[in-house]
């Protein structure tokens, strides 16, 4: 077990828990009820929570805010300053936090520098959103996204590189030699 790293700078509020090895670095503030996972990083400037839940390995980069109703699973990439949203219709005289929408970053995916994710989407296991996309709708596992709104441009395998199927629908990802089937409009690994 690696020992866990918390900057002197950082907060850490009551009722959190933050797994072995994980490294939260400057000026950081982990909110009441969060939960991170192992082997995590977090970039300078992060808030999390209040109860957000992070995985294990997944990577924060600088700038970014966790708010309630993030669920992130393991190996999950966020990176510069990307967003998320927690309320489809925010008014600062409104209260709404009975209206938080749940947002699940499935295992694997990787986030662009500046992307926004707008509340209430699920973003696949292993896809690929592009720096400064807004996500405003589901993306399938192992899809290629970028554009305002987002675009589906092609498909990823877990190494991040972009996949070609040929007619028989079968591909492997030449950096780790994963093979891959698209068969109705999704992708699996074989």
């Amino acid at each position: 077990m690696s020992e866990t790293f918390i900057h002197e700078s950082s907060y850490i509020d009551d009722d959190v828990v933050i797994g072995d090895g994980t490294k939260i670095w400057f000026f950081c503030h982990v909110l009441t009820g969060s939960r991170i996972g192992a082997d995590s990083s977090f970039g300078q400037n992060c808030m999390i929570g209040p109860r957000a839940i992070v995985g294990n390995g997944v990577r924060v980069q600088n700038n970014v805010s966790i708010y309630e109703g993030v669920v992130i699973e393991d190996d999950v990439f966020l990176g510069p300053s990307m967003v998320f949203t927690n309320v489809i219709n925010p008014r600062s005289f409104i209260p709404r936090k009975d209206e938080y929408k749940k947002t699940l970053l499935k295992k694997g995916c990787s986030i662009g520098a500046n992307a926004t994710i707008v509340c209430g989407v699920t973003v696949g296991e292993y896809a690929f959103i592009g720096a400064g996309t807004v996500v405003t709708k589901d993306v399938p596992a192992y899809a290629l996204v970028y554009g305002n709104p987002a675009k589906q441009h092609g498909w990823v395998g877990r190494s991040g590189n972009k996949l070609t199927f040929g007619r028989e629908g079968i591909t492997t990802d030449a950096t780790d030699g994963a093979r891959y089937e698209l068969e109705n409009g999704k992708v699996r690994p074989l």
